[in-house]
């Protein structure tokens, strides 16, 4: 249903996976075998995986923090999209790395969800991709003491409101790992 009729294909995105990112996160475990489910579906369907990695003052590139967690493996074939923003598509290469491989349907995992998810769903969306996100595939830090909702009520809160998301010609909505079909 994609607004972007000249890119018939799905890719997966894995968003974010990075130590310092994990570290503390709910259900930290479960989400990378659930990631590493999807990883292996796509790429026995023939699909993309592409990765993002994220860059700050907190996870500085090349620190052990930087690194993804050694539970996923990126091939060297699978595009690896730097990042400075919240939404993985602001300033970076994903949208002309989508483009190559003529995608316009989005399969989204990794972390946080309140931050670098939410916003990389709604930039897809903007942009006129189908973004579905993978409901058991995603987690996030606990913010609880600055003023967030506790992480569980946080994923559960994106899980429902992703599921009904969609914008003229654009759908979201959630699916689990299980459920997951390339």
């Amino acid at each position: 249903m994609t607004t972007l009729p000249e890119r018939p294909r799905t890719a997966l995105l894995v968003i974010d996976v990075q130590n310092g990112v994990m570290a503390g996160s709910p259900r930290r475990d479960d989400v990378i075998a659930n990631i590493n489910t999807l990883i292996g579906k796509a790429r026995a369907a023939d699909v993309p995986v592409i990765w993002v990695q994220h860059s700050d003052d907190e996870l500085k590139e090349g620190s052990e923090n930087w690194q993804y967690v050694t539970e996923l493996v990126r091939q060297d074939s699978e595009p690896l999209v730097a990042k400075n923003w919240m939404d993985s598509f602001e300033d970076t290469e994903l949208e002309a790395v989508l483009a190559e491989r003529k995608v316009g349907r989005l399969v989204v995992t990794g972390a946080q969800t309140d931050a670098c998810i939410r916003s990389t769903l709604h930039g897809a969306i903007v942009r006129g991709y189908d973004a579905t996100l993978v409901a058991d595939a995603h987690t996030t830090k606990d913010f609880s003491p600055y003023g967030a909702p506790a992480p569980e009520q946080v994923i559960a809160h994106t899980n429902l409101y992703w599921k009904w998301h969609s914008a003229p010609g654009r759908a979201g909505g959630t699916v689990n790992t299980a459920e997951v079909t390339f």
